[in-house]
């Protein structure tokens, strides 16, 4: 399974575009599904995001969300990933443009993602955190501390951390934006934001990949408390287009059967995923996208 830039998508699509015309229209009015059956490669989208799914230093693209695809797809007769990164806040455009069927990204569920896209079941819930410089000196464990102390705070563009910034009270002024996690983690360190907010996952594996950082990751919190007092923890979820139906089922099905069998935790344990993780029982992609409490 390799890495596929746009650029290279680009000029494959263009070179083929000759032999599609002569060709007809029949592929085309195969489904999703059958496409990669008939195939036997998915194409999937990724935003080089660890842990959820980036490129390894062999060109190999990895991570929580390839490697829970690769297994449901070959349960479907699909062997074969084919993976093409684009900025996170590009993802859901370019699955829409057809550049990839399936984004595998740890895409969170959220009522605003749904009126565009379709989400599989929940793949996993991650609690949120704060990376706070070393000893944390403001305090900050929740947007309501950030909102308190006054400061700027780091999110990721296009993130639904900045949708639950704004909704917990952060004025929109204090947000800041950058377009990697990497960059994200570096503003922290060099004090251009005094905190940054992304899942408690994302945050622990970029402290691990930068030993000696002087900033710590805070403990795990709800994105935010509803007006009823629940607390709404974010779920990730691979995202389809809303007629690939086919292709949504047969993956719900067999994504339910590895997380029901014990499958599922053994393909995540490597990126830093537990039991705990796992979405619990009765919780649907219907409630999250109406906006109901995940726990």
């Amino acid at each position: 399974m390799h890495l596929v830039s746009r650029r290279s998508l680009l000029a494959g699509a263009a070179a083929l575009g000759g032999a599609a015309a002569l060709a007809g229209c029949g592929s085309r009015a195969a489904s999703a599904l059958e496409r990669m059956q008939d195939d036997g490669v998915a194409r999937i989208g990724i935003a080089g995001e660890r842990p959820y799914g980036y490129s390894a230093t062999d060109g190999t693209v990895t991570g929580e969300a390839p490697a829970v695809a690769r297994a449901v797809l070959a349960g479907l007769g699909v062997g074969g990933l084919e993976a093409i990164q684009v900025p996170f806040d590009r993802l859901l455009d370019a699955l829409l443009a057809e550049q990839f069927d399936i984004v595998t990204a740890g895409t969170t569920i959220t009522p605003e993602r749904c009126a565009r896209v379709a989400f599989s079941q929940p793949d996993f819930v991650a609690p949120l955190a704060f990376l706070v410089a070393e000893g944390n000196p403001l305090g900050i464990r929740t947007f309501d501390g950030v909102r308190r102390a006054g400061v700027p705070l780091g999110v990721l563009s296009g993130s639904a951390e900045h949708e639950y910034a704004l909704a917990a009270g952060v004025s929109p002024e204090a947000i800041r934006t950058y377009d990697g996690q990497s960059t994200l983690f570096r503003a922290v360190v060099v004090g251009d934001v005094p905190a940054a907010v992304l899942t408690r996952l994302s945050l622990l594996d970029a402290l691990a990949r930068n030993p000696g950082a002087p900033v710590e990751v805070t403990p795990g919190v709800a994105a935010l408390v509803n007006a009823d007092g629940e607390r709404v923890f974010p779920m990730g979820a691979f995202a389809f287009r809303p007629e690939d139906t086919a292709l949504r089922t047969a993956f719900d099905v067999g994504l339910h059967d590895l997380q029901s069998s014990g499958r599922w935790l053994e393909i995540v344990r490597p990126f830093g995923f537990t039991a705990e993780n796992l979405p619990p029982p009765g919780v649907t992609t219907g409630s999250l996208c109406a906006g109901q409490p995940g726990l």
